[in-house]
């Protein structure tokens, strides 16, 4: 095997990258994609995800009409939290933009409801297009950098933070769900050994009961004495 030679470098692997910047890396090369649906006539669909606290949430949504119908896009559009509380709502909507801030993490839902007639053959269905941002991609940092007069390298540095400090909280509440989930399951173990150990005195008591029932049984009968 012949030996490397003197100030070459040596071929090999290249390094694997850090999870934690491979997760930077994925989330900045790879933002969220408006999401489309067709929606029937006399249908609801809604569409569900969970959202840290104290977030920005900001979406953008446009429904078409059927190609050939008489009739505009006709469909309700509400966005609720796990409590039904409304956080907005629209009806007749055709094209807009909302936004608003999570006081708590929860299951957000957003439903839209068609109104026309249900379609034939001829008629299509109505498509649905929602863009919908939370956290950093809901940041306008065209307009930080307006307002705070900031330069574009000062601007991605901004953008960069905000993107740690939102994987620093991610690993934060994943840690405290595993620490619930650890409590839970130490509090189930527990509980289950304490039950084990009652149903095993019990039928340890139900057993000696019937020894000494049987035994007094054959004595009156005289099998046994």
């Amino acid at each position: 095997m012949p030996l490397p030679l003197p100030g070459r470098p040596r071929l090999g692997r290249a390094p694997l990258l850090a999870p934690p910047l491979l997760l930077v890396l994925l989330l900045v090369v790879g933002p969220a994609r408006p999401i489309s649906f067709q929606l029937p006539g006399k249908a609801r669909k809604c569409l569900r995800e969970e959202i840290h606290r104290d977030t920005l949430v900001t979406g953008e949504y446009e429904i078409s009409a059927p190609p050939g119908s008489s009739a505009g896009p006709s469909a309700n559009l509400k966005i609720t939290d796990s409590a039904g509380h409304i956080l907005y709502a629209k009806e007749d909507a055709t094209k807009g933009k909302f936004a608003f801030t999570t006081e708590d993490y929860d299951m957000f839902e957003a439903c839209f409801e068609s109104k026309l007639p249900v379609g034939t053959g001829r008629m299509p269905d109505q498509l649905v297009i929602l863009d919908m941002k939370h956290g950093v991609e809901a940041k306008n940092y065209e307009e930080i950098a307006k307002v705070e007069k900031l330069k574009p390298l000062e601007v991605e540095l901004r953008r960069l933070e905000d993107l740690s400090e939102s994987i620093v909280n991610d690993f934060a509440y994943m840690k405290k769900r595993e620490e619930e989930m650890r409590d839970t399951n130490e509090s189930t173990n527990t509980r289950v050994l304490y039950f084990s150990i009652f149903s095993m005195c019990c039928l340890i008591g139900l057993a000696t009961w019937q020894v000494f029932y049987l035994r007094r049984f054959f004595k009156a009968k005289k099998l046994i004495e």
